[in-house]
């Protein structure tokens, strides 16, 4: 054990135990399925259970007060108006409403998903063109609590020509897990979609990663959904143009998105550490105006 494993509280040790020594990709499956039960006494019972565990959980912004599924309420949309998208050119947007976990630069190739825990970039990003993008850049790790809203947005105009998915396991990847499973990013479910800015000198990157119960990636510009469940090629092309704040898809339950943006990028005074940010805050500074 390291320093950071030690300062686990025993209620922190508790919930890794419950959260990551079940079967996890049995676990995630089962909830998959579950969760598309249309049956309204299951959908409201089961709404009813995940309040017990997500305090949090609000649904008065969704754009529709009834849900055919638990898997309908995970998904659900927000009544239009409910995010407002921060349209200064400079400016790099949220993708998503999440907790920001942790947010720096990467150091010759190596960042950190928590304190005393670094992972190198080419193992979480295998495609060598884009991560070297990054070698020295910064990033943004944004954590999506099973309470929030689950789709995300497009940070900035842009494009995307190909999503890259890479199979892996399911850890669960709240704060706790973080501390104790070494590379966790780097070994569970992913995609790496990166922008086309417009720019050859500005890059950002995205690398949504899925987890226990959220091994489910829908992404609107392609067909196949990416999960356990997922046979096909792992770089699938595609040729889709976003504006800023445009829905690019959405996750099942929870996860975490993590934003990689070259050197010439600056974070925004009011980013924060454990912070709350929702789609279409600002992030970043110093993209490009034409």
């Amino acid at each position: 054990m390291n320093k950071a494993t030690d300062s686990l509280t025993f209620s922190e040790q508790v919930n890794f135990l419950v959260t990551n020594r079940l079967p996890r990709r049995w676990l995630t499956l089962f909830i998959g399925r579950f969760s598309k039960i249309e049956n309204p006494i299951v959908t409201k019972l089961s709404i009813t259970v995940w309040r017990w565990f997500a305090e949090d959980l609000r649904l008065d912004e969704a754009k529709k007060s009834t849900f055919t599924s638990l898997h309908d309420c995970f998904t659900r949309e927000l009544k239009d108006g409910a995010r407002v998208i921060d349209k200064t050119p400079s400016v790099v947007t949220s993708p998503c409403d999440a907790i920001v976990g942790e947010f720096g630069e990467v150091i010759d190739g190596k960042l950190y998903q928590a304190k005393g825990f670094p992972y190198q970039i080419n193992d979480l990003i295998p495609e060598v063109y884009i991560s070297d993008k990054y070698k020295n850049g910064k990033f943004i790790t944004l954590r999506l609590k099973s309470s929030m809203y689950h789709r995300f947005h497009s940070p900035i105009d842009c494009a995307v020509s190909q999503v890259t998915y890479i199979s892996g396991d399911t850890w669960n990847v709240n704060p706790i897990a973080l501390k104790k499973v070494e590379r966790l990013f780097c070994k569970n479910e992913r995609a790496v979609i990166d922008l086309h800015t417009g720019s050859e000198q500005h890059h950002l990157t995205l690398v949504p990663v899925a987890a226990i119960l959220v091994a489910s990636m829908k992404f609107h510009f392609i067909e196949p959904t990416l999960d356990m469940l997922y046979q096909g090629p792992n770089k699938i092309g595609c040729q889709q143009s976003f504006n800023k704040g445009d829905e690019m898809g959405y996750f099942q339950h929870g996860s975490t998105i993590i934003l990689f943006a070259s050197a010439n990028y600056q974070f925004c005074e009011q980013l924060q550490k454990g912070g709350r940010v929702n789609v279409g805050n600002p992030l970043l500074q110093g993209h490009p105006v034409n």
